[in-house]
């Protein structure tokens, strides 16, 4: 009984200053929904970056030039990669932890088809295992064949995003595009993997490397080498051979000295979960900082609150009523505050993880919903309790007389 009576009074201190409660609720829903919203971003982004490099395939390799030590050879010393390194890698004899191998060359180019000039985020040379290595998958039409690279036919796989700009709704498949002044065939479209952050996967054509070398970049150094490993399981051993043999071709006796690095899926994924676990972890000391200010804001309305009600609790005081009950009746109306303030900012960091923010989808972390919400009602009782022990330490004689 005492305790519904409490909480009907502290309902009705705080109807009676409805623009003042609803101010200090809104604080507080700012901050619960900062803290769903930023870290579900945050997840959103972690989880995007994983989808991205798992896409990739799980037994996929990539070889760069540059020294995988961070280096102390000098950039002209340095042995670039080659078409012959590639060739190197997938005739060895003892290599069989190696499926396939691409060499990769990329570069950018204007594409025209009729009126329409579009420039792809790249253009990228390559063998047909590149297809396999990197996951790719063909939506309409067919893969270039290894016939085309050997006789370097100018035909080109276009990615969703580039053949959607270029044709809009119409078939790309047996059209011809113009690119850098040099024309190709189109003979198939990729299926979208869909684009995470700033870079488009799907934005590139994709054609016969002689084709690309021969056209645009020479026929000098590859930018990478893909290497596709047996299956997930031999990626380590894949890893061992393709330095034992690109060792040989680089004439490099000591391995410290590589002047290539080796980078897999799963070490790749590693770094960028641990970044981006960073990422979540500023985003959400950010956004906790909103909780904070909601408390600040708390207690500054119920100090306000207890001064305007001083006389009330003169009177309350003077008719018997124990400090318990004065003391009560504020940190129930504090609570109240932060509850209310907090179910409707996780309502609203809820609705918001349905949109896309810079282009990232957030993903909402249930562990944050009951966090956030969980902090704002200790922060409601922490922050109400100066104002209700300053209104239950009155002396009746002083609130009676105070004006």
């Amino acid at each position: 009984m005492i305790l519904w009576q409490t909480l009907r009074f502290a309902v009705g201190g705080l109807a009676a200053n409805k623009v003042r409660s609803a101010l200090t609720m809104l604080g507080v829903l700012i901050g619960v929904a900062s803290v769903i919203l930023l870290l579900a971003v945050g997840n959103g982004s972690s989880q995007a970056v994983k989808d991205s490099i798992t896409s990739l395939g799980t037994n996929s390799l990539t070889v760069s030039a540059g020294s995988a030590a961070g280096g102390s050879r000098s950039v002209s010393s340095v042995k670039k990669l080659t078409v012959a390194d590639a060739k190197a890698l997938a005739t060895d004899a003892d290599s069989s932890a190696i499926k396939s191998v691409a060499p990769v060359v990329t570069t950018s180019a204007t594409a025209l088809y009729g009126n329409v000039s579009y420039t792809p985020g790249s253009v990228v040379g390559t063998y047909p295992a590149y297809f396999e290595t990197s996951n790719q998958k063909v939506a309409h039409g067919e893969y270039f064949t290894n016939d085309d690279v050997l006789g370097s036919r100018k035909v080109a796989v276009l990615g969703a995003t580039t053949a959607k700009q270029l044709f809009d709704t119409e078939d790309p498949v047996g059209k011809k595009i113009v690119l850098g002044g040099t024309p190709f065939t189109v003979v198939g479209v990729l299926q979208a993997k869909g684009g995470s952050g700033f870079t488009d996967p799907d934005d590139v054509v994709i054609a016969p490397l002689p084709t690309v070398q021969n056209a645009f970049t020479g026929f000098g150094a590859v930018s990478q080498i893909l290497v596709q490993a047996s299956s997930a399981d031999t990626t380590t051993a894949a890893q061992s051979e393709i330095t034992r043999v690109l060792l040989g071709t680089h004439a490099i006796a000591d391995p410290s000295k590589a002047d290539f690095r080796i980078t897999n899926q799963a070490s790749l994924l590693t770094a960028r979960e641990s970044t981006t676990k960073t990422f979540t972890v500023l985003l959400g000391a950010v956004a906790a900082i909103s909780l904070l200010v909601g408390g600040i804001g708390i207690t500054n309305i119920m100090l306000v609150t207890v001064t305007e009600r001083t006389r009330e609790i003169g009177i309350r005081k003077a008719l018997g009523a124990p400090r318990a009950v004065i003391l009560g009746q504020f940190l129930t109306e504090s609570t109240l505050l932060s509850v209310i303030g907090a179910g409707l900012g996780v309502a609203a960091g809820i609705i918001g993880s349905h949109f896309s923010i810079v282009g990232i989808k957030p993903v909402v972390i249930p562990e944050s919903v009951l966090g956030a919400f969980g902090i704002a009602v200790a922060i409601g009782l922490f922050f109400g309790s100066y104002p209700a022990n300053r209104a239950a330490s009155l002396r009746p004689i002083d609130a009676l007389r105070h004006e």
